[in-house]
């Protein structure tokens, strides 16, 4: 394989001479992981917004919300890669402000930006449960166009596999971090590639169907933030098991646990105790009104 092709054999697609970005100005690089990423956030406030207004809200609070919560999802995602890759940074402390290589994690993104939406409503007197609703609702469409920045990148895969939707990326374009030592079993004398699990293509599906499920639930909903906990339960869900075919995880310092799917397991917990303590409260009330 060429350095920039990228391929899935076993669906007979292949892409040659793919970019990871492009110049403007006679000599400065503009990476499509970072375009790819914009998008995904823009398109997720759009839909934030109209979720907000569709509902006889206003939807310039969601437009204030969003301009802080980009920047401090951003900022969120940068420190908790940070946090969890501090071998990596503590000789060289000046690389934590060099993100053009990456190492951006989206649960801190995620983080952060609930963590904006809390405090915001907090400062404006407003409903945090239902603002997190159309953040909620939104940032799964987000992120399933944000991973295919992964794609760009040539990260986010998992091990090796024969199946269907196997990805195949020449050894020089990958960084050798990724590449465990199963991998490198599975190449043979000769070979220039490596056949993997596209994980990030795994996670844009899910996140393309939970979006798809929380929209058509949205108007359903029975209590202020159930479309947020759903939300939280869904993706954790799906991140648990895609998370554990990954190659780059970030790992718990002492325990050597993949942080991501420990926060899964939190949020999956978390919010499935949210939604029993409702389903009897709902039941309770419904009784009472019985009576």
């Amino acid at each position: 394989m060429n350095a920039g092709d990228i391929a899935f054999p076993n669906l007979n697609i292949y892409f040659e001479n793919v970019p990871k970005s492009f110049t403007v100005f006679g000599g400065f690089d503009i990476a499509l992981y970072g375009i790819i990423i914009g998008c995904g956030m823009l398109l997720c406030v759009l839909t934030a917004v109209y979720d907000r207004k569709s509902r006889g809200m206003n939807p310039e609070e969601m437009w204030d919300c969003s301009l802080y919560g980009i920047i401090f999802g951003v900022v969120g995602a940068r420190i908790y890669y940070v946090i969890f890759s501090w071998d990596y940074y503590k000789n060289d402390p000046i690389a934590i402000l060099n993100t053009r290589n990456g190492g951006l994690a989206i649960y801190g993104g995620v983080i952060g930006g609930f963590l904006t939406v809390f405090i915001y409503s907090r400062i404006k007197k407003i409903s945090f449960l239902e603002l997190a609703d159309s953040v909620a609702l939104a940032f799964p469409l987000g992120q399933a166009i944000g991973r295919w920045g992964n794609f760009f990148n040539r990260e986010a895969f998992g091990g090796w596999t024969e199946n269907t939707l196997a990805m195949r990326l020449p050894l020089a374009a990958v960084r050798a971090s990724d590449v465990n030592s199963d991998i490198m079993s599975h190449v043979k004398e000769g070979m220039d590639y490596i056949q993997v699990h596209p994980t990030f293509l795994y996670e844009s599906i899910w996140n393309t169907i939970l979006f798809a499920g929380l929209f058509i639930y949205r108007k359903r909903k029975v209590f202020s933030g159930e479309i947020f906990v759903h939300y939280l339960f869904f993706y954790g869900l799906g991140r648990f098991f895609i998370e554990a075919l990954r190659t780059d995880q970030l790992l718990l310092p002492f325990v050597n646990l993949p942080v991501s799917r420990v926060v899964a397991l939190c949020c999956m917990v978390i919010s499935a105790l949210v939604l029993i303590i409702m389903q009897f409260k709902m039941i309770k009330k419904k009784n009472m009104e019985d009576k």
